[in-house]
């Protein structure tokens, strides 16, 4: 049989798959993606608390992108820092090294991931609202990043 062909949709700000980062409590919100019918490339949005940010890893096979869409602070790709503020985007190849730091204030950033995988290393790793975070160690996380072809440093 032939697969369905995929129903589009319309998400509101604060709808999607709401799940809470267990390392410092920024809100995600993944708004497409395989559980949503799309196969190709996963999409959400992640809040990063000042003081926060994104360990440096690298994607081995999944191109990403970013939107800034609110705060500012540092993005690392391949150990070359940059700038970036509301209004960035921010384009990763596979393979690139890449993370993020905001010391100063809170950033909200608009992901995209192609194809997908970001969206089940968020769900095994993160909580739903309510539920207290999972405590993972370097190690676990590491393990859980390999199912998903990532690497951290």
């Amino acid at each position: 049989t032939q697969p369905q062909p995929t129903r589009g949709y319309v998400l509101g700000a604060g709808e999607g798959e709401h799940l809470v980062h267990f390392r410092d409590g920024g809100n995600i919100f993944i708004k497409a993606g395989p559980a949503t019918g799309f196969d190709n490339f996963a999409m959400g949005t992640q809040q990063l608390p000042a003081g926060g940010g994104i360990p440096v890893h690298r994607h081995f096979r999944m191109d990403e992108a970013f939107y800034v869409l609110e705060g500012s602070g540092i993005f690392t790709l391949n150990d070359v820092p940059h700038r970036f503020e509301k209004g960035a985007t921010l384009f990763i190849p596979r393979l690139a090294w890449h993370g993020f730091s905001n010391p100063d204030q809170e950033a909200l950033l608009l992901w995209i991931m192609m194809p997908a995988g970001l969206d089940g290393f968020f769900r095994e790793t993160c909580s739903p609202p309510g539920v207290p975070p999972r405590q993972l160690t370097r190690e676990q996380i590491n393990e859980i990043g390999r199912k998903y072809e990532t690497e951290y440093r």
